[in-house]
């Protein structure tokens, strides 16, 4: 089956659509990033940057990209206000597909509309564990031993100690101990609050001391400031495995936050939990995560009090979480408000099973304003810093919070890293960095300056430029040779490219086919791509057989990516539907709380395309999604085309 070119399908418009503009004008597809880990687009390799964001401390001490994150309610999303007209305005410089190398598809069916996250709760996660076993949501049980503390523990202490205790603990104060009254003295009474104290503050140590015939227990520090992140030994059951692994339950939040908030609430360093990947926000996600020696006790307290998020399945384990860990992740999607014919749908999803979907980088790859992320990528390795600084510092056209674009013209006005860096209330965002490291260092040395951006966030931009090279050269390769195995082409044997020679064509499909991501340490296929790799780099004044940059962390070693991937469990169904707020099916939480399924109608309104399907690790869903609906993912197309559609 031969590729076919993408096409632009407007969607039809009718009187019942309008009458839902509040609930949909919501809708801009919100494509989250892809980061280091496995998120819910399934990008492993880093995070895709949004002007702006603040940036958040990952396990390892490293910052990462809080992309779609909440930030202050002063910092909310106050793009996306007013009518569906004025955003598709603002957005009308943003990418759209073809700007990155996305322009083939694989399959023959014709294309229809649908409507993709019109609701978080439309785009459902689901890990899926190195051993292949999907994660959910089932059990809110809490695993009991014999050395479990009582209920008591979180009762005990009032408001007012356990103000006390979080100041003395993240060392707040100049005070060394805080006493505690002990009312109604019993022994019993004393053991509780010396458990509630070291379970609830890790860090602190505790000690009965008699004061003017009062009893009252002191609570110290017993380590100095590393107690905090390295929780005591010895109060630990040796019976008990040190990592308490559970099912994280989100709802719009991403996993990083997610953490931070746990942390917060736990008061503990984020460094001490572990995860295999990311999620996205923008969605309702379910993963594993493992956290050093806090009971299952003290996270299903958590349960009580924290929004949109849940935490059950708890188990005692031996060992932490690592990341890339996973087989991938099992997708739930509804795609509302579709137009095409029952039999255009059985056509595009069979074809999804069958055939699959080129194995593009998604949208969000690439950053979502008017400055893709691939340019400043490659003025990296082309070693251009004053490009590098103007790329992301100038002003530019497009959805922007207010504060940036005060931030960009401050810039350009005066090129004073301090005055412009006064304009930003976010200082920990990729240019408030940026700034600051110009104010320390100097125009004259942008590569030192550039350097205080954290390293996670620098290689996002030239993994961007590899992921732009990678579109651009697949979509030639789908043109030149369709879905055929030829001669030249390369497929990873014992994890070694090999190119397939003559006699070897019939032996493989497309499927094992790969292509590299450009660097010192990869092969080329031998045929027309391998010359248009060399032809797309040389324009770009970059030698393809010498990617080593002066400064180390810039220099590329390359990869290799299937270029057609089939995802597995593929299951599908037409649903009809009236209300566009309400779910078309039910969540872990829905069925661990009773909820029965919803009810739909035989015929409705609108129909909606409720899909399954599972994918490995750097796969993109909204890839998969593409190749069902022949339908431009980008938010400046989305966006036009829900505008069109309310008119």
């Amino acid at each position: 089956m031969e590729a076919v070119e993408m096409t632009s399908l407007k969607r039809p418009h009718s009187e019942d659509d309008v009458a839902n503009v509040d609930e949909i004008k919501r809708q801009k597809i919100s494509e989250e990033s892809s980061k280091t880990g496995s998120n819910s687009e399934q990008s492993v390799d880093i995070v895709t940057e949004q002007p702006g964001k603040p940036l958040l401390e990952d396990k390892k001490g490293d910052i990462l990209n809080e992309e779609g994150e909440e930030e202050d309610n002063e910092l909310e999303e106050s793009d996306e206000e007013g009518d569906p007209e004025s955003f598709a305005d603002m957005m009308k410089h943003g990418l759209i597909e073809l700007d990155v190398g996305i322009t083939k598809f694989v399959s023959s069916h014709k294309g229809f509309s649908g409507i993709l996250k019109e609701r978080y709760s439309d785009f459902v996660v689901h890990e899926i564990g190195k051993d292949g076993h999907i994660s959910h949501l089932d059990d809110f049980s809490v695993p009991v031993d014999d050395e479990e503390p009582s209920e008591e523990i979180f009762t005990v202490l009032s408001n007012e100690d356990k103000q006390h205790l979080e100041e003395l603990q993240l060392f707040k104060n100049k005070e060394t101990s805080v006493a505690i009254e002990v009312i109604e003295d019993t022994k019993e009474k004393r053991t509780i609050i010396h458990h509630a104290v070291k379970s609830l503050f890790p860090g602190l140590e505790t000690k009965t001391e008699d004061r003017d015939g009062k009893k009252y227990i002191v609570a110290y520090h017993a380590a100095g400031k590393k107690a905090l992140a390295n929780p005591r030994k010895h109060s630990w059951p040796k019976s008990r495995g040190s990592y308490c692994h559970f099912v994280l339950y989100k709802e719009n939040k991403d996993t990083m936050d997610a953490i931070n908030v746990l942390s917060k609430f736990l008061r503990v360093k984020p460094n001490i939990f572990s995860y295999m990947g990311t999620k996205d926000k923008r969605a309702i996600t379910v993963q594993e995560i493992a956290v050093l020696r806090i009971t299952a006790q003290r996270l299903a307290h958590l349960n009580k009090c924290l929004m949109n998020f849940k935490l059950g399945n708890f188990s005692y384990k031996n060992h932490p979480l690592k990341l890339g860990e996973l087989q991938g992740n099992h997708f739930t999607v509804v795609l509302r408000n579709i137009t095409g014919t029952d039999d255009q749908v059985q056509q595009a999803m069979h074809s999804l099973r069958e055939i699959g979907f080129i194995n593009y980088y998604g949208m969000q790859r690439f950053g979502t304003t008017a400055v893709p992320t691939y340019q400043v990528g490659r003025a990296i390795l082309q070693n251009n810093w004053n490009e590098v600084m103007d790329l992301i510092l100038k002003p530019r056209p497009g959805a922007e919070k207010g504060y940036l674009v005060k931030c960009r013209e401050e810039w350009a006005k005066t090129k004073d890293p301090a005055a412009a860096l006064k304009k930003l209330p976010v200082k920990r965002c990729v240019e408030g960095q940026l700034l600051r490291g110009l104010s320390k260092y100097g125009l004259k040395n942008i590569v030192s300056a550039f350097g205080i951006i954290p390293r996670n966030n620098r290689l996002m931009y030239i993994h961007s430029y590899q992921s732009y090279i990678w579109n651009n050269m697949v979509s030639k390769r789908i043109e030149e040779y369709g879905l055929k195995v030829v001669s030249g082409d390369l497929v990873l044997k014992g994890g070694t490219a090999v190119h397939i020679g003559e006699a070897d064509v019939d032996v493989y499909t497309v499927h094992d086919i790969v292509m590299p991501l450009p660097g010192f340490d990869v092969i080329y296929p031998k045929h027309k791509i391998g010359d248009a790799y060399k032809e797309m780099l040389s324009a770009d004044n970059l030698d393809i057989s010498n990617m080593r940059h002066k400064i180390r962390d810039y220099s590329l070693s390359g990869a290799y990516r299937k270029i057609i991937i089939r995802p597995q469990n593929v299951r599908w169904e037409v649903v009809a539907y009236d209300d566009p707020r309400i779910p078309l099916f039910n969540t872990d939480l829905d069925n661990l709380e009773g909820k029965p399924p919803p009810i739909l109608p035989t015929e409705g309104k609108f129909k909606a395309l409720k899909m399954e399907f599972s994918l490995p690790p750097s796969t993109y869903a909204t890839m998969a999604i593409r190749e069902v609906l022949k339908m431009d993912t980008s938010i400046k197309k989305q966006t036009q085309l829900n505008t069109i559609w309310l008119r």
